[in-house]
């Protein structure tokens, strides 16, 4: 295949325009994020120099999403899913522009970020479904799974940018311009969100309102094995092994005694690799339980290798190669639940997702925070890559399972 050739295939969801503008929009959007991210971690950990506590923020701004994610996705296949994205990404703004002035007057208390974070939650709870769904609509089947892997090179391109300059930021200038920068930034993706061509769209039939809807969805998922166990796979590692909110504040500080400069490299180099993971994602990434379950077995050993590094230049080497395999099994993830899924059901499917990959974090978060403190980063970090490594198996079970019932998981 030609370079030209290949960079069409990777690139292929930007020639539409719509989409085009809601990827640069939100690009913005998430270096802003991210920092906010980075600041917020470090911030927890300057107030109570504690990991526990840097897990129950993480748990408190999550635990929104599985209460009330899957409502979301209710309301994510009732309404337009483009405005109601253009109202929350406004709130969410206002949430960091609340959070950058308590922090610039140095007034701020570890009961404001738990605050703050739970609004954020209960925000996320309704845009996330809304979003990962709204994908489809950009793009239509051909180009989804293109759009999803290059979702999350964006993701990523901001996790390598964002933490970096916020390392420096929190460094040179403190936690709260941080935020301030977050808040200004959701305006580019409230403005790429107006500004869409609405004839380009291919919206979803609105599900009438009705009773019984939320249990109409989980019945869904239980009855479609090709749902339910990825859902299952990504519940489990979603618990245990993107807690990096929790492990690399204190993999940085107490493991290789580095600053937040030396933090902020540890989340960049993560991003750096998950942009090539999502670049080569977009290009010949598949789908399906197979491809599902090889990525999360590559997860669990690369984020094994890291946790056993022993200098900071071979960390960063190895975190290099967790965000290559793990926005790998997201994407994967992420793109076989949308294309297994019926449309009417689509939002409540990625609702549970949500629920799935964030909302599994109230319980994670706390956990990993207690091993780290208890026993260190690496346990943190090792007992995620276990998981990565359990949910593979889970995947082969239910593959064989099927299998002697007569029927194939793709």
């Amino acid at each position: 295949m030609s370079i030209q050739e290949t960079t069409r295939r990777t690139f292929s969801s930007l020639s539409n325009a719509n989409y085009r503008k809601f990827f640069f929009g939100q690009t913005t959007s998430l270096v802003g994020t991210w920092m906010q991210t980075t600041a917020q971690s470090w911030l927890v950990l300057t107030l109570t120099h504690s990991a526990t506590d840097i897990g129950w923020v993480v748990a408190l701004q999550t635990l929104p999403v599985l209460l009330l994610g899957p409502y979301g996705g209710v309301v994510a296949d009732r309404i337009d899913k483009r405005r109601l994205m253009i109202v929350l990404q406004s709130f969410m703004g206002i949430q960091a522009a609340i959070l950058a002035v308590l922090s610039l007057l140095h007034v701020v208390t570890f009961l404001d970020v738990c605050l703050l974070a739970v609004v954020l939650g209960v925000n996320n709870s309704f845009e996330n479904p809304s979003r990962q769904a709204f994908v489809l609509e950009m793009v239509g089947a051909r180009d989804l799974r293109n759009a999803v892997s290059l979702n999350s090179t964006m993701n990523n391109m901001a996790r390598a940018v964002g933490p970096a300059v916020a390392g420096v930021l929190i460094a040179t200038a403190g936690e709260g311009w941080c935020f301030a920068v977050n808040a200004l930034s959701f305006i580019a993706v409230v403005v790429s969100l107006v500004t869409m061509d609405r004839t380009s769209l291919n919206p979803s039939v609105p599900t009438a309102r009705s009773k019984g809807q939320l249990r109409e969805g989980l019945h869904y998922v239980t009855r479609t094995p090709e749902i339910g166990v990825p859902l299952l796979m990504m519940a489990l590692v979603g618990m245990l092994a993107y807690e990096f909110q929790v492990t690399l504040p204190v993999f940085a500080d107490s493991v290789f005694h580095g600053n937040s400069v030396a933090y902020g490299g540890m989340t960049a180099s993560m991003g750096l690799g998950a942009v090539c993971g999502g670049l080569v994602t977009a290009a010949r990434g598949k789908t399906g339980m197979r491809a599902l379950i090889r990525a999360a077995f590559v997860f669990g050993v690369v984020l094994a290798f890291a946790a056993l590094s022993p200098v900071l230049a071979v960390a960063f080497v190895g975190l290099a190669l967790v965000g290559y395999a793990s926005v790998t099994f997201l994407a994967m993830a992420n793109s076989t639940l949308q294309l297994q899924a019926d449309p009417q059901m689509r939002g409540r499917v990625m609702a549970l997702w949500a629920v799935a990959f964030i909302g599994s974090t109230p319980i994670g978060g706390p956990v990993i925070g207690w091993l780290t403190s208890a026993f260190g980063a690496r346990t943190g970090l090792a007992v995620g890559a276990g998981s990565c490594v359990v949910a593979g198996f889970m995947g082969l079970y239910a593959i064989r399972h099927q299998r002697a019932k007569g029927l194939v998981l793709a």
